[in-house]
């Protein structure tokens, strides 16, 4: 099973050189720390930044310097800054190559949840509505089942939707996921979890074809 750094480090494997990739909030915003040396990547933030690196080591954070998430950043050579106006420019006009979100909820046919519980207050959807709406390739860090032991991919949202049939590939604690029209499709299994693990904890349709391979983190 994967800790939130394991599901980081396998979805970094997904990212490709020259990509523009967006980090959501949460364990998406670990990715960057785990990218390839030799591979060049230039991560853009909604709040205004193209060329985020990895965290500062501690001692070393700039209060102003920031992701979408309110986390210190560091930028790489090279990086430039820019109002929300431009960024949004970015996503909305499908120059950002991949988009790593968490989720709360995905259904069988790549709707996601990500934005709201009923019940609490929250500021609002934020750019998790223009992400999805936007995005060409979306992938999902997520936990397989949340902490009741209730499956999070699902026959159908059960939360308010952020995007509908917008997701393409799922990794969790668990499992690599692919979004197909016929449901879920099991791509990879983590270290230490059998396929009759992922079944039992995934209501959603779930396709096994063949052996399944145990991740390479």
């Amino acid at each position: 099973m994967l800790d939130k750094i394991g599901i980081a480090k396998r979805i970094a494997q997904e990212v490709q050189d020259g990509y523009y990739v967006n980090l959501g909030i949460g364990i998406p915003t670990l990715v960057a720390n785990y990218v390839r040396d030799d591979i060049e990547v230039e991560f853009q933030s909604e709040n205004g930044i193209l060329g985020m690196g990895p965290f500062p080591y501690e001692g070393e954070e700039d209060a102003d310097l920031i992701n979408a998430g309110k986390q210190t950043i560091t930028a790489l050579p090279g990086a430039s800054f820019f109002d929300s106006s431009l960024s949004f420019s970015m996503i909305r006009g499908q120059h950002v190559d991949l988009t790593i979100l968490g989720a709360m909820e995905v259904s069988e046919e790549g709707d996601i949840a990500n934005w709201k519980i009923p019940g609490k207050m929250v500021k609002g959807m934020g750019g998790a509505m223009d992400l999805v709406a936007s995005a060409q390739n979306i992938i999902v860090a997520m936990m397989h089942t949340n902490k009741e032991g209730e499956s999070k991919l699902l026959k159908k949202c059960s939360l308010p939707l952020t995007g509908v049939g917008c997701v393409k590939k799922i990794v969790t604690n668990l499992a690599v996921l692919e979004v197909t029209e016929d449901g879920f499709k099991l791509l990879e299994r983590a270290p230490g979890i059998s396929v009759d693990d992922i079944i039992n904890a995934t209501e959603g349709k779930l396709i096994v074809e063949g052996d399944i391979p145990e991740m390479v983190i």
